[in-house]
Parts: C-alpha cells; structure tokens; sequence
C-alpha cells in the first residue's frame, strides 16, 4: 500500500501532484472512499464530519473529481456481511482517511477487520490527514489529549501511546499552526517529545505531506517541516 500521510489534505498542487502520480489511473477514472470514523469522540463531531465532504472544507479529499466516493463507516463493518464490504475495499484505488482521535480510529481499523485487508492492498493509494496520518506510524504523540475524550474503556486505549507501525517513525502534524488547540504543536515541544523516543519524527505543517512508497520517504512541502532524531 503507498502511503500519501497529510496533516491538512490535499491542500497545494505538490501534494495533489504526487496524488496523481502515486494512482493507477487519473483522479476521474479511480475508485475512493472516505473514512471519517476518527471524528466521532468529540463534541459536534458528527457535524465535522459533513463539514469535511463540502467541497469549501478546508481539508479537501472528496472534491477532488473522483470516478466514485463511497463511505466506510468502520464502526458499521462489525455488524455487515464482510463479504460485501471486503470487496468494496478491495475494488477502491484509494483510502481517503480524515482526522479526529487517533487512538479511535486505530480501535476501529483494527477490530473492523480493515487492518486485516492492509498486505493485499499493493496498489491501493491511502491518504491521511492529521490523525489519518499519525496512526499509520508506530507513535501516537497525541495519546494524552485521546484519552481525555474517550470513553473509560481499557480495550480502546490500550497501547494507546503506539500507532499501527506501518511507518517506523513518528509524525506530527499541523507545525506551528496558529489555532489554540495546537498550541503545543511547536517546534520546541515536538523536539522535547522526539527524544523520549527511539525512532525518527517528522513534523510538518499543513503545506506538507509524506509520500511513502515501500521503504522510501519522501517529504513533499510548499511549506515547513522538520525531522527530529
């Protein structure tokens, strides 16, 4: 699977560019669906995830003239023939995954099932955004603030200071941006934190995204980013 890991959608021509250059196929001719699950813990969640199909978001994924744009619901898939929704995963070019909780949405991937599909999607393209990013990493720098919103449930939080791994580093997102709740989101605190743990970590600002494709990184920027060893 190759990974397009956002902290702010595809929000400049570089980073729809390598988009276009990691699918299969043209943006109109392939296949997307959207997963907006790590929303729901927070107050008014719901209403951010409509907020984030408009095409005015300020994250765009879904306006951007896909063949196709289905949502999977992951907290549905438990109660759905698996049948019906494994082919549907498989048939997609593309995971569009928004942000939200990370170790929700990590919850959810794992007991859904879709972790379980990852090793047969070589060709398929995931993009992230913000914790749609992180939780593809092997650390979740925003486990303190995860918690304060979630119910308290052991099986939901635990382990919840890691990501999937299935990037052996730690990213975080939304560098330096001026909203209050990413106050800490600054180049001093992230270094500080970089260093309680033994794997690289990048920071990128909203202008920035990772390309990843096997074992090859990409930092893809019309903005700021930094790498902490």
């Amino acid at each position: 699977m190759k990974l397009l890991l956002t902290s702010a959608g595809i929000s400049n021509p570089s980073i729809k560019t390598a988009l276009e250059e990691m699918l299969p196929k043209p943006i109109s001719e392939c296949k997307a669906l959207y997963i907006a699950t790590g929303m729901y813990p927070f107050r008014g969640g719901g209403e951010g995830v409509v907020r984030s199909l408009s095409p005015e978001s300020q994250n765009p994924l879904t306006s951007l003239g896909w063949k196709s744009l289905g949502l999977l619901e992951l907290t549905a898939l438990p109660t759905i023939r698996r049948e019906n929704w494994v082919a549907d995963v498989l048939d997609a070019d593309v995971l569009l995954v928004y942000g939200g909780n990370v170790l929700y949405l990590k919850y959810w991937m794992q007991k859904s099932g879709l972790v379980d599909l990852f090793p047969q999607l070589d060709d398929t393209v995931y993009v992230g955004v913000s914790a749609g990013s992180i939780v593809m990493t092997a650390h979740n720098c925003d486990v303190e603030s995860n918690i304060e919103v979630l119910p308290d449930d052991p099986e939901i939080v635990r382990d919840g200071e890691k990501g999937l791994g299935l990037l052996n580093c730690a990213l975080w997102v939304h560098l330096d941006n001026p909203s209050p709740i990413f106050s800490d989101h600054t180049s001093e605190n992230i270094e500080k934190w970089a260093t309680t743990i033994p794997s690289v970590t990048y920071a990128i600002d909203d202008q920035t995204a990772l390309r990843v494709e096997g074992e090859q990184i990409v930092v893809i920027s019309e903005g700021q980013w930094r790498l902490f060893s």
